[in-house]
């Protein structure tokens, strides 16, 4: 089957460098109300920062860097790490269910949320400088920080500007600069991390002055779930060649791009299912016009659908910003089951 493409043009850097490294945003909440609940939450275990990435879970962070999840992949406590595209939601967790303060404050953050953890920097620990890749609004995925806990000497290092945030306000940083987080303190600091997708409302909380030098049209925002009729699901079970960077949405740097995987989309369990070698890898949303985001992430993402014409295509999509790669695949073969689990 072949794959033809059209090269990708990303968002250079320029584009956000005029920009702040990071930016109040108009939500203030009661700081000392999240402590409590953080203190009540005392019998759960903080676990080590655990990264992932397209390989699956990293090593444990060495140093006294830990979380509790209030929302993660599939609501698991044991889940540090903030998940990413693959076959599972986001979902609540038990701590956020013991935790009404703290939904209360995610209720207006006025965004779909990924994931939202707890994390605490001990006395005297610093992370190493890194970019958390791919969390900034031309992929469609911001983190935003709310301390808790703070005290002078607890600061973060956001593109060579040192910042330290007052308890209780809500901020966003560029996490795709290079930063360090670190605690020159000698009590523990703790802020309420989450990860949403940017929206219209979402952005009306940034300062003026910020917006103002913003580059919309570099800006990726969340499109929502359309649901499909159960006829529309069964009629996307097919076999398609997959481009070999596809896959890879933590960093597809090392694939190649002229490269190609055999791939289905299956029904496992009444919902579509991108499977790579006969491996299921990647549930499917739709977000309209039968095009798909991969569960779990943002549109940076997708697979468009033509399955109606006589010669079907899958047009494999991938973002930054307004540029945009496009793998077409010819030759889809569409069937009429496919494997253990078609409903």
């Amino acid at each position: 089957m072949p794959v033809s493409s059209e090269p990708l043009t990303s968002v250079d850097n320029a584009t956000w460098a005029h920009l702040p490294p990071a930016a109040p945003l108009d939500l203030t909440v009661d700081a000392v109300r999240l402590a409590a609940e953080v203190a009540a939450l005392s019998d759960l275990t903080w676990r080590p920062n655990r990264p992932v990435s397209q390989n699956g879970l990293g090593a444990e962070d060495a140093f006294d860097w830990k979380i509790i999840p209030l929302r993660s992949p599939n609501g698991s406590l044991a889940r540090t790490d903030p998940g990413g595209a693959g076959l599972e939601d986001h979902l609540d967790t038990e701590a956020l269910a013991r935790s009404p303060y703290h939904a209360e404050v995610l209720g207006r953050i006025p965004a779909p949320l990924h994931s939202v953890r707890l994390m605490a920097l001990g006395p005297g620990a610093e992370t190493h400088e890194h970019r958390d890749g791919r969390t900034n609004f031309p992929w469609g995925s911001l983190r935003l920080h709310i301390p808790i806990v703070t005290q002078p000497g607890a600061e973060l290092v956001v593109g060579g500007e040192t910042c330290h945030w007052e308890a209780g306000q809500l901020w966003y940083a560029d996490f795709d600069r290079l930063h360090i987080a670190r605690n020159r303190s000698d009590r523990r600091r703790i802020h309420l991390v989450v990860d949403c997708v940017p929206t219209p409302e979402l952005m009306g909380l940034f300062p003026a002055d910020f917006r103002a030098e913003l580059t919309w049209s570099d800006v990726l925002f969340a499109r929502s779930e359309v649901p499909l009729q159960p006829f529309e699901r069964e009629g996307l079970a097919c076999e398609l060649d997959v481009p070999a960077t596809f896959p890879d949405w933590s960093d597809d740097s090392g694939a190649d791009p002229t490269g190609r995987l055999p791939g289905t989309i299956e029904l496992i369990d009444g919902r579509p299912v991108l499977c790579i070698a006969g491996e299921p890898r990647f549930g499917l949303i739709h977000i309209g016009n039968a095009e798909f985001r991969l569960q779990g992430w943002t549109d940076e993402r997708t697979l468009l659908l033509d399955l109606e014409r006589p010669d079907p295509i899958a047009r494999s999509r991938v973002r930054c910003g307004r540029s945009l790669t496009e793998y077409v695949v010819h030759d889809v073969r569409a069937v009429e089951r496919i494997g253990p689990g078609q409903s």
